[in-house]
């Protein structure tokens, strides 16, 4: 306002015009600075009325805000409270289930001490009873004692009264009882024993002889029997020289490629193989049949033609092992076994071929379970391979039952075929069925007539230590060896060994003879106690 009363006053000095040009625009800026003074109030009004309204909605909202937190706190509150009140009422009745176990056990304890209180009321009276009875006892130990006393005194009179009349000591009246009751024990125990063991031998023989005898009919097997040398057919006596070659190159080329000795002698016509390994007596047989034929007889020709039969052998040999295992029925054979199985195509045992044998064998005990109504799969397969150790007896050390037991476990088979070959020929005591019938299978392949031949030398031995072991024993007066060693006839002193003796005397015979000779099949021992009454008429 000042200001513009400034301007007009100026103006007014200025002149007329311009006095009414400045006034004007005085009183504009008066009447725009009122007017912007009301439009500020205006505004400042609004802004008031505004921040009035937002303060109060604030306040409304704080209200409420303050109430929904004092609910969900009340809320809250009331959940926690219920909670509490759940966990102290469960609290309560755990409590209340304690204590109530408590008092039970309380109970329970009360009532075992009563029980024993009883029991020890019941244990003093019975105390007291064997107090009472252990007094009773010794006042009828010590009549007893005294009783006993008098009965020794009595017995020491009469014992010296018996031997005065009988005019023997006690330790000989003594003695010659016992010699009495052990001769008549002894006499009534061998009656007894023979009539079992005659009973028992009469079931046991009758049904072992209806099972083997029909195994033996079901079962057809060949008898070849073959030697330890082969023999090879010459044209001629000019083929001798061709074969030894000169200053014998041929023969020694010959006999280092196969490992067998040749034998050229006087004999017409023929070459002598000898070697203690069939497969490689084979394969120097088929060798020199092919250099005959071929006429062709040089050492390089020798090497290129033993190498081709030798693979010829050893599929043959395989061949051999697979027709064993496809005839016997035997399935599941590891490749290795059945390649040694082939090989005793070449073995022998006494002239029997060994493959042959045990087939026999494994057809045998096969044929025999099923009489006694058994499994006969796995007497089959023990059949079968109960000598495979023979076909590599010749490069292992050991005897063929510790190789074959060996050879079984490393191809994994089954532990009562391991055992049936271990106990084939009693190495160990037979536990299966399976072994006893592979042992019997055994001895019938083995025994039969025409199945083996052992030389005269070894023979005359074997019938001599028999006659021998025999006559070991006391009492024994002649022995003999009858029916090519399958009895022995023991004839023993009368007056030495009487007709109770004699069951006793050939049980021990028997025993001794399992224990120290080798044989093929059984022996029969009998036993003769013969008494002669001799006298003359004059």
């Amino acid at each position: 306002m000042t200001s513009s009363m400034s301007l007009l006053l100026a103006a007014l000095e200025a002149g007329p015009v311009v006095g009414i040009a400045i006034a004007a625009l005085a009183v504009g800026a008066a009447v725009g600075l009122v007017a912007y003074r009301l439009y500020s109030q205006n505004k400042i009004g609004v802004a008031k009325r505004e921040a009035a309204r937002i303060l109060e909605e604030a306040g409304l909202e704080a209200k409420a805000i303050r109430k929904d937190g004092l609910l969900e706190a009340k809320e809250q509150q009331n959940k926690l409270r219920a909670e509490f009140e759940r966990e102290t009422k469960e609290r309560r009745a755990d409590w209340q289930r304690t204590e109530n176990r408590l008092l039970q056990k309380e109970n329970a304890i009360d009532r075992k001490e009563e029980n024993l209180n009883k029991k020890e009321d019941a244990l003093d009276k019975k105390l007291a009873e064997v107090e009472k009875a252990q007094k009773g006892i010794e006042e009828h130990r010590d009549r007893l004692k005294a009783i006993e006393e008098e009965l020794n005194h009595s017995q020491e009179i009469m014992q010296r009264e018996l031997e005065r009349v009988a005019g023997m000591t006690k330790e000989e009246a003594s003695a010659e009882l016992k010699e009495a009751l052990l001769d008549d024990v002894k006499k009534g125990a061998a009656a007894e024993a023979k009539a079992i063991e005659a009973e028992a031998k009469e079931n046991a023989v009758r049904e072992a002889q209806n099972i083997i005898a029909t195994a033996i009919q079901r079962c057809a097997a060949d008898h070849a029997t073959e030697n330890t040398v082969s023999v090879v057919a010459l044209p001629n006596d000019e083929m001798k020289g061709r074969i030894i070659g000169r200053m014998g190159r041929n023969i020694r080329a010959l006999e280092s490629a196969t490992g067998v000795d040749l034998i050229i002698d006087d004999t017409p016509d023929v070459i002598t193989l000898s070697s203690f390994d069939p497969v490689r007596r084979e394969v120097a047989r088929l060798t020199l049949e092919k250099l005959i034929a071929d006429g062709r007889i040089h050492p390089a020709r020798i090497e290129e033609v033993v190498d081709k039969v030798r693979k010829e052998v050893n599929a043959s040999i395989k061949e051999a092992g697979e027709e064993a295992v496809f005839e016997a029925g035997v399935h599941g054979l590891h490749p290795e076994l059945v390649k040694i199985l082939g090989r005793l195509k070449y073995r022998t045992s006494y002239g029997q071929n060994v493959l042959k044998h045990s087939l026999e064998v494994s057809f045998l005990a096969s044929l025999m379970a099923q009489e006694l109504g058994i499994d006969p799969k796995v007497a089959k397969r023990a059949g079968l391979l109960h000598d495979i150790g023979k076909a590599v007896d010749h490069e292992v050390e050991g005897t063929h039952i510790q190789i074959g037991v060996e050879l079984a476990k490393r191809y994994k088979e089954h532990g009562d075929v391991i055992h049936a070959i271990a106990a084939h020929h009693n190495d160990i005591e037979p536990e299966t069925i399976a072994a006893v019938l592979v042992q019997a299978a055994d001895a019938i392949s083995s025994a039969r007539p025409g199945a083996r031949r052992e030389s005269l030398e070894n023979y005359v031995k074997r019938i001599e230590k028999l006659e021998d072991i025999a006559k070991s024993f006391d009492g024994v007066e002649q022995t003999f060896a009858v029916q090519a060693g399958r009895e022995i006839r023991v004839m023993v002193k009368p007056e030495q060994v009487d007709d109770s003796a004699t069951v006793f005397l050939a049980r021990e015979i028997a025993e001794k003879l399992e224990n120290e000779l080798e044989y093929p099949g059984q022996i029969k021992v009998n036993v003769i106690r013969e008494v002669r009454s001799v006298d003359y008429a004059k």
